[in-house]
């Protein structure tokens, strides 16, 4: 007796494949035409990296990969001598077909990425960059170059990663101002390649705690974006002074009242008094002493007062 058996198969249809192969087709025509020089050498080194297998550790070994058909001569002639028109492949980036969330709304992404170089202290414009190892406090600072990056996010799951922009940032630059110019780039960019137009959903850009979210929003307030950035969960928010009311007297309130987050640890309100000292720990009351108030604004010059000074004699 036969029994049927139904199999999932991961293929795509002809269509759709033939649909991203021409895009990809596509994509790499216009890159090849965004180098302007040793083209084909720097070509072939992106497609070695693509190929080889795990991460690239030296550059003398993409010679062995098969996909580069040249010798040690030409890939060290591509990496010195190679340029690309950087502008050029921004665009082009730009105009690719992007992953949407719901409604077609575009969500990226902002962070920092370092590139440590502990080995090469003749490199030049090197920084700390804070880097986290196994354990939770097992964090530390190591030479390198930190790079800005704008991604665009999908809600799937996926280990592709779609970049739009990378800027290194230096050690003279603030790192909010390269963002706000960065952010501003990408989204006109993406305005004039018709990903967004009039009447789509603003486009959201994540970013994380180290983040300046206000100063961002107030420099990019003329574009259609709305800006979400994490917040600390003991972070306590302060809301406007309430009005001063008529016929109150007495010292008007230091502090407003607070919208703290639902997860702040416990502990007393700014506004709150102190509990009292334990009956244990309660400090002796002050003695009456005499000390000298030489140079004091309330009383003459060399002259002695009898003040309750605890603080006066050494514990």
């Amino acid at each position: 007796m036969t029994k049927t058996k139904a199999v999932r198969v991961s293929l795509l249809p002809d269509a759709v494949r033939r649909e991203a192969f021409a895009e990809a087709s596509r994509f790499r025509g216009e890159f090849h035409e965004c180098l302007t020089a040793r083209r084909d050498e720097l070509f072939e080194l992106v497609d070695t990296v693509l190929c080889a297998d795990g991460a690239v550790k030296s550059s003398v070994d993409l010679t062995l990969v098969p996909e580069h058909r040249r010798g040690h001569g030409a890939m060290y002639g591509g990496l010195n001598h190679g340029r690309i028109d950087v502008d050029r492949l921004r665009t082009v980036l730009a105009g690719l077909s992007l992953p949407r969330f719901d409604g077609g709304r575009l969500v990226l992404v902002v962070d920092v990425s370092p590139w440590l170089r502990s080995d090469a202290p003749c490199s030049a414009d090197r920084l700390f960059c804070h880097v986290y190892g196994r354990a939770k406090t097992a964090s530390q600072f190591i030479p390198g170059w930190p790079y800005s990056f704008v991604a665009v996010l999908e809600p799937g799951a996926t280990s592709w990663t779609a970049i739009l922009d990378v800027v290194r940032l230096g050690p003279v630059d603030d790192a909010t101002a390269v963002t706000a110019t960065q952010l501003r780039g990408v989204v006109e960019r993406l305005i004039t390649a018709g990903q967004w137009q009039t009447g789509d959903p603003p486009i959201v850009i994540v970013s994380d705690a180290g983040y300046d979210v206000t100063r961002l929003a107030w420099v990019l307030r003329d574009l259609p974006v709305e800006l979400v950035g994490r917040v600390r969960s003991d972070r306590v928010m302060r809301l406007p002074k309430p009005p001063r009311m008529h016929g109150v007297n007495g010292r008007p309130p230091s502090t407003a009242r607070s919208s703290a987050s639902p997860n702040r640890r416990p502990g007393p309100s700014p506004r709150s008094p102190r509990s009292p000292t334990p009956p244990t720990t309660a400090r002796p009351k002050p003695r009456h002493e005499t000390v000298s108030t030489h140079g004091s604004p309330t009383a003459p010059h060399g002259s002695t007062t009898t003040a309750n000074c605890p603080w006066s004699r050494a514990r």
